[in-house]
């Protein structure tokens, strides 16, 4: 008689996402540090949203071909080149002297971003119990926003030292990722290894339901991340980076406690309330631009910051209780693209349009349309998943 394998340690799941955790801790560390830069260069707010796109773009670019090799290849081939590139970038960050050069580092950071979302996040629901899926959805969408909102509290502390102690935390993720017990899942499908990443045809419902919620939440949270900081200068009149920086951080906090008070909740459930609470946080953006209220903004970063936790919850349940393990590094990366695609061009138009029109209407547009994004991303969310859990 054959035994039952024994099952992963239980703290082994949170093991594999602290990767995840390290590399998004650089993804937004640059963010308090915007005004100090724009002051140094003498840039323009439009410039400053093109700096944070070449972020989107190098994420972007680098989910078309991570998910798949991670599928076909194992997590580990891509998860260390991707930790590589991540201390590639601390290095130009922390001797920065052009907008070519911060152009250049973020770059870097989105390609290790997009290896982490598909490849890292796989990762976690490899090593968890086939009972503890969903809490493998929790562990590595906590790991995102947490890392997301720690690199910002502490680049708002110490300044461009920042990216010093982002390396230590990097070689020690790269450590973790050569003891994690990965495997390479196999049947990581055929074609080409560059592509839209996409999911088998079964279940591109809960992909589009995921989508439809996590795109307009990771908008929002971009556009505070990119234009929050010129926003709060503008409004208190400093560029203090510890207040931006605590801003951006309470945002993801935000983030990972709505995600761990509403991890048991059905799915739908989850993915509706992460639309109403994006379109809410809209609501409290106009309020910051055309009252002056600092409350205001900060009650609109916790709002994003929980529109885009849940949609990035729903989503991932979604993929992992669904998709077969040799597509779901894929998968992730089609989630991503989905998000990071309005999230890339939308606050760079606003940045230019604020240059253009003043910072009032391009503010009142973004909130406008990214409102009515959410609303039916509720909708269709509704309509597609039914009574699904």
């Amino acid at each position: 008689m054959l035994r039952k394998p024994p099952s992963p340690p239980p703290g082994l799941v949170w093991a594999a996402a602290w990767p995840v955790t390290a590399v998004f801790t650089l993804s937004n560390a640059a963010t308090p540090l915007y005004p100090l830069w724009r002051a140094r260069l003498g840039l323009s707010a439009g410039t400053m949203t093109v700096v944070f796109a070449c972020y989107i773009a190098g994420l972007v670019a680098s989910l078309l071909a991570a998910g798949v090799a991670a599928d076909r290849l194992g997590r580990r081939p891509v998860l260390l080149p991707a930790l590589g590139l991540a201390l590639a970038a601390c290095a130009i960050f922390a001797t920065a002297g052009s907008v070519a050069a911060l152009a250049a580092a973020r770059l870097l950071t989105g390609v290790a971003v997009g290896a982490a979302v598909s490849a890292g996040m796989a990762a976690v629901t490899d090593v968890a119990a086939p009972d503890r899926k969903r809490r493998a959805a929790l562990a590595a969408s906590a790991a995102m926003v947490l890392g997301a909102g720690t690199g910002p509290l502490l680049a708002g502390l110490l300044g461009e030292d920042v990216f010093v102690l982002e390396a230590v935390l990097l070689v020690s993720a790269a450590v973790v990722v050569l003891r994690l017990p990965l495997r390479r899942p196999g049947g990581g499908g055929t074609g080409r290894w560059i592509r839209v990443p996409a999911v088998p045809k079964e279940n591109r419902r809960q992909l589009l339901a995921g989508v439809a919620v996590f795109a307009p939440g990771i908008t929002a949270t971009s556009f505070v991340l990119s234009l929050g900081p010129t926003l709060l200068a503008r409004l208190l009149g400093t560029s203090n980076p510890l207040l931006a920086g605590g801003i951006a951080f309470a945002m993801f906090a935000a983030a990972t406690g709505v995600q761990f008070a509403m991890g048991r909740r059905a799915v739908r459930t989850i993915l509706c309330t992460g639309a109403a609470a994006t379109a809410a946080a809209m609501a409290a953006l106009l309020a910051a631009v055309h009252l002056g209220s600092v409350p205001a903004l900060v009650a609109a970063a916790l709002l994003a910051g929980a529109g885009q936790g849940l949609g990035q919850l729903g989503g991932l349940s979604l993929l992992n209780a669904n998709v077969p393990a040799g597509r779901l590094a894929e998968a992730n990366a089609a989630l991503n693209v989905g998000g990071y695609l309005p999230a890339g061009t939308l606050p760079v138009a606003t940045g230019y349009l604020s240059d253009a029109a003043g910072l009032p209407a391009a503010v009142t547009a973004f909130a406008a349309v990214l409102a009515a994004l959410a609303v039916t991303g509720a909708a269709l969310t509704s309509g597609r998943l039914g009574r699904d859990r």
